[in-house]
């Protein structure tokens, strides 16, 4: 049995990416991911069962790293206001400056493949921010509603700017952004 190193693995993630973001999903192969990751196609299914399997695992790699990333700073003592801010500035952090991971999971989420894997674990990855939430509905200063729809209040918005940045349309300025943290508060405070 072939040992696994995390280069190489890392290295299959990354060129996956780029593929996926180049030529799509149809038409990303094992083998023109192990031909851009340099490793030989077997190498691949010493770390992945297949496709699907890589796929997923992918999705759950990035995810992680945005979770760490967005949620970092953010515990108890922070309060709901200041904690969704945190959150957002952290978000956009993220996305401009791993564009190719976003795009990635803008087309992914979009892609009937997600609706074939079991993905509970990248929900997992973001509960402290749900019970930032969770905690603002307490306190009264969130509206009382699904999380599901407090979430696409505030995370559409921002993904839809994110993508408008990447195409020269939109400027994250520092008014700009504190322009969108007002209206994702606006659109979910009680």
């Amino acid at each position: 049995m072939r040992h696994k190193d995390e280069n190489k693995s890392e290295a299959i993630f990354r060129a996956t990416i780029q593929l996926l973001n180049e030529i799509g999903f149809s038409d990303t192969s094992m083998s023109k991911i192990a031909k851009r990751a340099n490793v030989s196609p077997s190498t691949i299914y010493v770390y992945f069962e297949n496709k699907e399997d890589m796929l997923g695992k992918l999705y759950l790699n990035v995810k992680k790293k945005l979770s760490l990333i967005m949620l970092a700073g953010l515990d108890e003592s922070v309060s709901v206001r200041a904690g969704l801010e945190l959150v957002i500035r952290n978000y956009l952090s993220y996305t401009l400056e791993h564009k190719e991971d976003f795009l990635f999971i803008e087309q992914f989420c979009n892609s009937p493949i997600i609706e074939k894997l079991n993905l509970e674990d990248a929900k997992l990855m973001f509960q402290p921010f749900f019970q930032l939430i969770e905690r603002g509905k307490k306190e009264k200063l969130i509206k009382d509603c699904d999380l599901m729809l407090l979430l696409v209040y505030i995370q559409t918005p921002l993904t839809e700017m994110v993508k408008l940045h990447l195409k020269g349309e939109f400027e994250f300025t520092e008014t700009n952004i504190k322009h969108m943290v007002q209206m994702c508060w606006g659109a979910i405070k009680a």
